[in-house]
This record gives structure tokens, C-alpha cells and sequence, in this order.
């Protein structure tokens, strides 16, 4: 696992915890900002794999 993937995780779920506390509250900026992570998370994950397949196509 790349450290993109693991960091990317993080941020995934630490959106995902902003999103919903913003419903929860009615507070629209900070479940947007949630989502907003949720999204940046997903990237940088998918980002992580990608570097990892290419790693290890490269050391065969």
C-alpha cells in the first residue's frame, strides 16, 4: 500500500465524519466541506494505487 492510499483514506473518512455531522446540524458549509474531502480522499487514493501498480509493473 502507498502512503497516498492510507492518507487518502484518512481524509475520506474524516470527510465522510464532517458531512454528516454538517446534516446532522443543518450546517450546509460543513457538510460541503465534508464532501469536498470525502472527494479529495477518494483522488488520492485512487492516485496511491495507481503509483503502487506502477511500482510493482516495474519491478517485473
Amino acid at each position: 500500500m502507498h502512503k497516498d492510499e492510507a492518507i487518502g483514506a484518512a481524509k475520506d473518512i474524516k470527510g465522510s465524519a464532517k458531512e454528516g455531522i454538517g446534516k446532522a446540524t443543518g450546517n450546509d458549509r460543513l457538510a460541503a466541506e465534508g464532501a469536498a474531502e470525502r472527494v479529495e480522499g477518494k483522488v488520492q487514493k485512487g492516485v496511491g494505487a495507481l503509483k503502487d501498480a506502477a511500482v510493482k509493473a516495474l519491478k517485473n
